[in-house]
C-alpha cells in the first residue's frame, strides 16, 4: 500500500486540485491489485477546507486537529499511515499523473533504494519559473549539497517507510525549514535518488507561505545545523557544518545590522566566531 499525506491549514482555494492530481494517477488504473490510501490532515483550518473535501468522502481519509504547525500535521499522517511507502502532497502543489507510475518502477526495480525524488516545474504566481543552477538536484550521498539550502521536495518524494524509523520524524520546534533539517538527516544517513522528470508541480506567491511570514529563513536553518552536530558525523562532515554556520551567521549579522537589529546582529556574529 502506498500512503499519500497531504497537511492543510486553510487551503480550500488549492487543495481540490491537489486531491484530483492524487485520485487521477496512472498508476491505480494499471495496479488494480496495489491499493493506496489518501491522508488528509487538517492542522486546524478556520477556513472551508472541510466542506471543500465532501464531494471526496469515500476516496479519503480526513483528520482534524487543532493547530500546531505543518511539521505536526505531517507527523500525525505518518502515525494513521498504514502503507509500506509514504509520499507527501503540500495542499498548493500537484502531481502530474505519470507520478507514482514512474517512481514505483523505479523502486521495484531497485528494492535497494528507499528513497526517490523527481524535477519539479515552478509556477509562481502563475508564471512558470525557471529554478536557479544552485538548486540542480544532484543523486547519491549529497550530504555536503545539502547543507546550503533543500533540495529535498517533499511533494516530489517517495519513501519507503522504514526511512522514518531510522531518521526520525519533522521536528515541530521548528517554525520553518522542517524540511531542510528533515533532509539534513536523511542525507546522512541514505543516498537520495533524484528522477530526471518532471513530475510534480510547484506553486508559490501565497501570502501565507512560510517564506513570506518570517524574516531570515537561515535562522531556522542555522538552528538546524547546530542540532545535527549531534549526530555521529565524521570530522569532514562536522567542519562543513560548522562552516555553513558560519556562512549563515555572517549573512544574518549583516541583514540584522542593515535593520537596525543591534543586538541579533551581535547574536550572530558572536556564533560565527564560536564555530569559525
Amino acid at each position: 500500500m502506498i500512503s499519500i499525506i497531504i497537511p492543510a491549514y486553510n487551503r480550500s482555494f488549492t487543495i481540490v486540485e491537489a486531491v484530483k492530481s492524487v485520485l487521477t494517477q496512472t498508476y491505480w488504473n494499471r495496479h488494480h491489485e496495489e491499493s493506496y490510501e489518501l491522508l488528509i490532515i487538517d492542522d486546524g483550518s478556520t477556513d472551508k477546507t472541510q466542506q471543500t473535501l465532501a464531494p471526496f468522502a469515500g476516496k479519503l481519509r480526513y483528520h482534524y486537529q487543532e493547530h500546531r504547525g505543518i511539521s505536526a500535521a505531517r507527523n500525525q499522517g505518518l502515525k494513521l499511515a498504514r502503507g509500506e511507502f509514504i509520499a507527501f502532497l503540500d495542499s498548493d502543489d500537484l502531481w502530474k499523473e505519470e507520478k507514482i507510475n514512474i517512481q514505483m518502477n523505479y523502486m521495484k526495480a531497485f528494492p535497494q533504494a528507499k528513497i526517490c525524488c523527481t524535477e519539479e516545474t515552478w509556477i509562481r504566481n502563475g508564471v512558470f519559473v525557471n529554478p536557479r543552477k544552485k538548486h540542480a538536484k544532484p543523486s547519491g550521498w549529497i550530504f555536503d549539497k545539502v547543507l546550503p539550502l533543500c533540495l529535498l521536495s517533499l511533494s516530489s518524494a517517495l519513501f519507503r517507510k522504514e526511512v522514518f524509523q531510522t531518521v526520525g520524524s519533522f521536528d515541530e520546534s521548528l517554525p520553518a525549514c522542517e524540511d531542510y533539517d528533515f533532509c539534513i538527516r536523511l542525507a546522512f544517513r541514505y543516498p537520495i535518488t533524484f528522477l530526471s522528470n518532471a513530475l510534480i508541480v510547484k506553486r508559490g506567491g501565497h501570502a501565507d507561505q512560510l517564506s513570506h511570514k518570517y524574516w531570515g529563513m537561515d535562522r531556522f536553518r542555522i538552528m538546524s545545523l547546530e542540532k545535527n552536530l549531534s549526530l555521529p558525523l565524521s570530522r569532514e562532515q562536522k567542519n562543513l557544518v560548522r562552516r555553513e554556520i558560519v556562512k549563515k551567521s555572517r549573512v544574518l549579522a549583516q541583514g540584522a545590522e542593515k535593520r537596525g537589529k543591534k543586538k541579533l546582529a551581535e547574536y550572530y556574529t558572536s556564533l560565527a566566531e564560536k564555530y569559525g
